[in-house]
């Protein structure tokens, strides 16, 4: 059974760093991209990033590129994700999923790209 657990999330004031951190068991887990998505009260889930099975390839989206970086430990079925100069907008919970390839595609930042999901950390940024 696949099982996805992220922690690190946590209330940070803005201008703050985070780290959150993701464990995957139950699969290959460098066999497959992985990626982050996070959701705020009230809005859609949206794709922060992705990176390669190998952490080669990474992408970002625009609202957070420059501010945060993806990585991973292959060695230790981890997946990371250092989130700098945090802004309020940046609050939401945040999730760790396994894709359903190896390389990032070109739809990241959908879904359905990703068959297992973590149940979330929440971040918060205050002003």
């Amino acid at each position: 059974q696949v099982q996805v657990v992220e922690s690190g999330g946590g209330s940070v004031q803005a201008g703050g760093s985070l780290r959150l951190s993701c464990t995957a068991s139950g699969l290959t887990f460098d066999d497959f991209a992985m990626g982050w998505f996070r959701q705020a009260p009230g809005k859609a889930r949206e794709g922060v990033s992705c990176i390669s099975y190998n952490g080669v390839g990474t992408l970002y989206a625009a609202s957070v590129k420059g501010r945060f970086t993806i990585s991973r430990d292959n060695a230790k079925n981890t997946l990371s994700l250092q989130m700098n100069s945090l802004k309020p907008e940046d609050t939401a919970m945040y999730y760790c999923a396994a894709a359903r390839y190896a390389y990032c595609s070109g739809s990241w930042w959908i879904q359905d790209e990703y068959n297992y999901w973590g149940q979330g950390t929440q971040v918060t940024v205050s002003s």
